[in-house]
């Protein structure tokens, strides 16, 4: 079941060591601000909380992992404060995902776009299962991904990012983000996924969890940037989100 809350919906579990984070919204787990900033805040929770030592994040349903940033928030931008706060919702994710000393494991089970990939790309291992296909459409409609670029090219690279946002209307299949780096592991189902995930999570909970940490931090070196880099990077969205050009390609999908 999927949740049919506006602002969306969640969850966190924790057992055993492991803390799972689910996200939903009705429309293709898409996220409102509103669901950003309970995300940011539930990573930053998690960071110091003794009892956890791995986190899963996932989102409901069998259908689409992510559909990125809500777009009706989107069209509705009227000002450059109100442009650089929505885009600033995917950078506070990502910030608190790569200042959180907990692993992050990602759980990919269909197709995602945009935001959702940046998602994807800040966690610290992935699996995914073979509908897991990516799509990054921001340059189709006037913006670019911008925010969760860093994040996309330190997984795959740059020549990847590039080939995601030129050709912005174009799935990857889940194989080629495999290849490219974003995924660890692709299944041809999603419960032979979440057998191989379980199978995963309780091996890395009985592991030291100060090695994990230490670990964590190897894997984000150089990204110290990052808390400013990436709200720089929302602002300057937030400028496109207001252009003409921009306004123009969302006409066609306001209600």
């Amino acid at each position: 079941m999927s949740t049919d809350r506006v602002n969306g919906s969640l969850y966190t579990k924790i057992e055993n060591g492991i803390a799972t984070v689910e996200f939903g919204h009705p429309a293709s787990n898409s996220f409102v601000s509103e669901l950003l900033d309970r995300l940011t805040k539930e990573f930053g929770k998690l960071a110091f909380n003794s009892e956890v030592s791995i986190i899963v994040l996932k989102s409901e349903g069998n259908r689409a992992f992510c559909a990125g940033a809500s777009f009706d928030e989107l069209v509705a931008i009227s000002n450059l404060e109100e442009g650089k706060q929505f885009f600033s919702g995917f950078a506070n994710v990502i910030n608190a995902m790569r200042n959180c000393p907990k692993p992050i494991i990602g759980r990919i089970q269909g197709k995602t776009v945009g935001g959702g990939v940046g998602l994807a790309a800040a966690c610290d291992y992935v699996h995914a299962s073979v509908e897991a296909a990516i799509k990054l459409s921001e340059i189709s409609i006037g913006i670019g991904p911008f925010v969760i670029a860093p994040a996309v090219e330190r997984k795959m690279g740059k020549a990847a990012l590039a080939e995601l946002s030129l050709y912005p209307t174009e799935w990857k299949n889940a194989y080629w983000a495999k290849e490219k780096g974003l995924f660890s592991k692709v299944y041809d189902s999603i419960s032979e996924m979440d057998k191989e995930l379980d199978i995963h999570l309780q091996k890395l909970a009985t592991y030291n969890p100060e090695a994990l940490s230490q670990m964590k931090k190897v894997l984000w070196e150089g990204t110290e940037h990052w808390d400013k880099l990436l709200l720089e990077r929302a602002e300057a969205s937030g400028k496109l989100a207001l252009s003409p050009n921009t306004k123009k390609a969302l006409e066609k999908f306001k209600k």
